[in-house]
């Protein structure tokens, strides 16, 4: 693992970096970004970019200068063997910087945000997965709907029920009722021959990957109550780590649905995903 913090290159990851006051540490304020790369070259990094400045703008922290996140990702790339190393995941980091103790930020402009990023070796995804619906909805009206924050502890309790049953990834209900999204990925399901995915109203993340497959492989985008998977005949993930992932097996409120996989719907976006995925690697170096 490789970091790289407000600027400056760590000697080692286990060094001290951040302040114990930092906010991202102490309530989460902060936001990030969780980037592939293919051989020491980002994925899609632009579009990850634009939507980590999304989210610090809705969580009202400071823009970050993109050139200087720009840098940081070179950073922790520039040393990759291709051969040892290829696949990376780099995870960019925008916090609120130090602050006193509680919600409140720190004000006055001498206060700077903290920027880290961090590289290291990404295993492959599985070839499918299992997974399961957990009792706790997203808020698709709260403060934080569609931001990539840091505040994932809910992604922790919700994945630990997941393991629990069995399953690698938790999928959650909003409060409407609707299938909203996984712990890290969007869902994409297919129903009369028919790809879907909930909408962004539905309060899930606007995931990268989602909205390429949206672009080279069309679906409808609605939201319909999460029992719908038990009409499904094809279910995938689709997020950074996942790439397009087939579900073998759903597990809602104790009812499981068996699933193909991949199914032939699935199949044809993990081949049209396969013949592009090259086209969205930038070259840093």
């Amino acid at each position: 693992m490789r970091a790289w913090v407000n600027g400056s290159e760590l000697s080692s990851v286990d060094e001290p970096a951040v302040r114990v006051s930092d906010h991202g540490f102490t309530v989460g304020d902060g936001v990030f970004e969780a980037v592939k790369a293919v051989g020491g070259r980002p994925f899609a990094l632009e579009r990850h970019l634009q939507r980590l400045t999304s989210s610090a703008s809705g969580l009202g922290l400071p823009a970050p200068d993109l050139h200087e996140v720009r840098a940081g990702v070179r950073a922790v790339l520039a040393d990759v063997d291709p051969e040892t190393e290829p696949l990376s995941r780099v995870r960019i980091t925008w916090t609120g910087g130090p602050a006193p103790m509680g919600s409140g930020r720190a004000g006055g402009e001498e206060v700077a945000p903290t920027l880290v990023v961090v590289g290291g070796p990404l295993p492959p995804a599985a070839v499918s997965t299992r997974v399961a619906t957990v009792p706790w909805p997203r808020n698709e009206r709260g403060a934080l709907a569609g931001l990539k924050t840091t505040s994932y502890a809910e992604n922790v309790v919700a994945l630990a029920e997941a393991a629990r049953r069995g399953a690698g990834e938790a999928v959650f209900a909003n409060l409407a009722g609707h299938l909203c999204e996984g712990t890290g990925s969007n869902v994409f399901y297919v129903v009369d021959g028919e790809l879907r995915t909930p909408t962004l109203a539905s309060g899930c993340l606007a995931g990268v990957t989602r909205a390429l497959v949206l672009e080279w492989c069309g679906a409808r985008e609605v939201d319909e109550p999460v029992s719908v998977v038990r009409d499904a005949s094809e279910v995938f993930l689709a997020s950074t780590t996942r790439d397009v992932q087939p579900v073998g097996a759903w597990d809602d409120a104790g009812a499981v649905v068996e699933l193909p996989v991949p199914g032939p719907v699935t199949r044809a976006a993990q081949e049209v995903w396969a013949s592009r995925e090259a086209s969205m690697l930038e070259d840093l170096r």
